[in-house]
């Protein structure tokens, strides 16, 4: 067995047998890892608080031949507010299973571990709000995963047209031209403030993500294309949403 030292956060944390805890990490080091926690669910034990979900700091693992186990861990940011806030907790539970679902065991996941964690510095600052992080952060994933919107030019043949039209169908921005073909009747316009805010998400800093705002015409634009944008290219279903969208 091999110990090692990995930077990570905790995506979920599950009971096992009397005690123990199983818990998936999504780590900078090896990507999506699981962990068994001996004792983590007994009151005195050192790993009670660090096994929780949202935990985000370095966590020390013995490298098994199939499994890792926790030893101890370090951590830099529990982001305990979230802790109090239903609504907040939620919208974090529904980061944290998207991570889940895109992140794969060692793989490079730096990425999407800095996206995650400044979703949650954000969630948990009032500059923001709710609706406009999860839109970012739903865009901004599917980037990370390599299935974003082209922005920038043409998703069909990459000209660069003042004027375009928004299809989902096909993943991007579509010119005049291509749109005279016919083959795209989902496409539709976009308000231009919309536009950039999209260019932004995809394109911008994971550290400045989070730093302006939308009037309620482009958060609803937004909010439309994401939804239509994540069913099309996700196809998933989270219970967390599913809860939250009961709450809101």
């Amino acid at each position: 067995m091999n110990q090692i030292s990995v930077t990570g956060m905790v995506l979920a944390a599950t009971p096992i047998g009397e005690y123990d805890r199983r818990i998936v990490i999504l780590t900078r080091e090896r990507g999506k890892i699981s962990a068994f926690a001996r004792g983590a669910r007994k009151p005195n034990s050192a790993l009670v608080g660090v096994t929780s979900p949202f935990s985000f700091g370095e966590f020390t693992v013995y490298e098994g031949r199939t499994s890792y186990t926790l030893m101890s861990a370090s951590i830099s940011n529990y982001f305990q507010e979230l802790r109090m806030d239903v609504e907040g907790a939620y919208y974090g539970f529904y980061f944290l299973e998207i991570a889940g679902y895109y992140a794969r065991e060692a793989n490079d996941e730096t990425a999407l571990l800095k996206l995650l964690y400044q979703t949650c510095r954000a969630l948990v600052k009032p500059s923001i709000p709710n609706r406009l992080i999860r839109r970012i952060y739903e865009l901004r994933a599917v980037t990370v995963n390599g299935e974003g919107p082209q922005m920038f030019e043409c998703a069909s043949c990459r000209g660069k047209d003042r004027e375009m039209l928004f299809s989902v169908k096909r993943g991007g921005l579509i010119c005049g031209r291509c749109m005279d073909t016919g083959h795209f009747p989902d496409a539709r316009a976009l308000h231009p403030s919309t536009l950039y805010t999209l260019q932004y998400i995809v394109s911008s800093p994971i550290e400045k993500l989070y730093t302006f705002a939308v009037k309620e015409e482009v958060m609803e634009e937004l909010e439309g294309i994401a939804s239509d944008y994540l069913a099309e290219y996700l196809g998933k279903s989270f219970k967390s949403l599913e809860i939250l969208e009961t709450i809101l």
